[in-house]
């Protein structure tokens, strides 16, 4: 069955009728907001914490939030294709297990094919490659991020966002259909690492910029798909909000997202604002920078958490190259290195107002990509220099010993002086 979404009253309504209503947005669980006061003490204790959503399991589909999105300057017409589950389950073959992409709070995703001009299902490799997410009934994230998901992904487009193809809302299930990208994770190559931060910098740009803005609030190196040529196009929009307007400062909401990629002060606030995304980009910036997980338990206590232990080494220029992935094998531009750790410190700054906006991001990520002053070269010449200097040294030593000799041999040297 081939529908076009034309109301979203009707998805809205489907929906919102199956959703539990809370009782009471506090838990055992929920995070204390007793102080307001951010220093990096209070950092470390918010952000030294095991990579888990923010909110209790139980809390994750109870959210008080608007889920209704803002519309901005940016949406157009809904295209939205609407499958029957009977569609998507013979377009993944029955869901079976060596079609799984992945796995998130909100369920597995599965690789299927359907055809070209439709919902119908296609043989596996003709057609066209999709990726199927489907919402576990017990999962973290609930109804209402689902309807926010089709939400914003139904109505903003943008090359750095995923392209939400279309839904299936049947009984009980919940699913989404998305353009299949090729590659989930972020290589090796610097300039690769670039082109990929620039990418999602442009995604959360677009999103910060409307009339209307929307915050992304959950931006992390998961939610960076990439396509084959390493384009980066953000995903998973179930936790995304509509950003304050007018002389509103921020939004007031429940505190939801990823611990180690959440800003402080919407931790200890629940204060949301487009500078909370802003320091989610500097946390994947460290990651990209040095290759490791914003929070690690594997490793030493005082290197776990990435921003915590990373910060002393960002302002300064001679500890700086310490903390470099080491695969990338001095294969990085030693510029571009400077320019990412100062982006990185600045977008990570204890006050809000200080970090940069996501446009002027993309400004500072632009040029990078064109630098081609690697670390490597810049070795190889040290090397070389130091070679020419000790062969310059070893061949004035000789010089300096053949003629020490000449000297002592010449019969002019007799040792005696003769006396007229």
């Amino acid at each position: 069955m081939e529908t076009k979404c034309g109301c979203w009253a009707f998805l809205k309504r489907g929906v919102r009728g199956s959703c539990k209503s809370s009782a009471s947005n506090h838990s055992a669980n929920t995070i204390p907001r007793t102080s307001l006061v951010y220093d990096a003490a209070t950092e470390t204790r918010y952000l030294n914490a095991s990579n888990r959503e923010l909110c209790a399991p139980n809390e994750a589909h109870l959210s008080s939030d608007n889920p209704d999105p803002a519309p901005t300057d940016e949406k157009s017409p809904c295209q939205l294709l609407q499958f029957t589950f009977q569609e998507l389950k013979s377009a993944t073959g029955n869901f079976r297990p060596d079609s799984i992409l992945g796995e998130g709070g909100f369920g597995y995703v599965f690789k299927g094919w359907i055809e070209e001009n439709g919902t119908a299902p296609a043989k596996p490799g003709s057609g066209i490659t999709v990726a199927v997410k489907s919402l576990k009934p017990d999962g973290l994230q609930g109804h209402r991020e689902w309807v926010a998901e089709v939400d914003f992904l139904g109505q903003l487009h943008h090359p750095n966002l995923v392209k939400l193809i279309g839904y299936c809302i049947e009984d009980d299930q919940r699913l989404l259909v998305y353009e299949f990208m090729t590659r989930g994770t972020i290589p090796l190559p610097w300039s690769n690492r670039i082109k990929i931060a620039l990418g999602a910098a442009k995604g959360l740009a677009f999103l910060h910029g409307g009339s209307e803005p929307v915050i992304y609030r959950d931006f992390k190196t998961s939610n960076i798909l990439l396509d084959s040529e390493y384009n980066a196009k953000l995903s998973d929009f179930g936790l995304a909000k509509a950003g304050p307007q007018g002389d509103k400062t921020h939004v007031s909401t429940r505190v939801v997202g990823t611990y180690g990629y959440a800003a402080p002060e919407y931790v200890m606030t629940g204060h949301l604002t487009s500078k909370s995304d802003v320091y989610s980009f500097g946390v994947v910036l460290l990651e990209i920078l040095t290759g490791r997980r914003s929070m690690d338990k594997k490793r030493p206590s005082g290197e776990q958490n990435l921003v915590a232990w990373a910060r002393q080494y960002l302002a300064d220029k001679r500890k700086l190259y310490q903390i470099v992935d080491p695969r990338l094998e001095l294969n990085y531009s030693l510029k571009g290195v400077q320019k990412v750790s100062q982006l990185a410190y600045n977008c990570l700054s204890r006050d809000p107002k200080s970090r940069p906006s996501m446009d002027e991001v993309v400004k500072v990520l632009t040029p990078l990509q064109d630098l081609n002053d690697l670390a490597i070269l810049s070795y190889h010449s040290r090397l070389s220099q130091q070679g020419r200097r000790k062969k310059k040294q070893d061949g004035t030593q000789q010089l300096a010993s053949a003629h020490s000799k000449s000297t002592r041999d010449s019969p002019l040297n007799t040792g005696k002086q003769r006396c007229r």
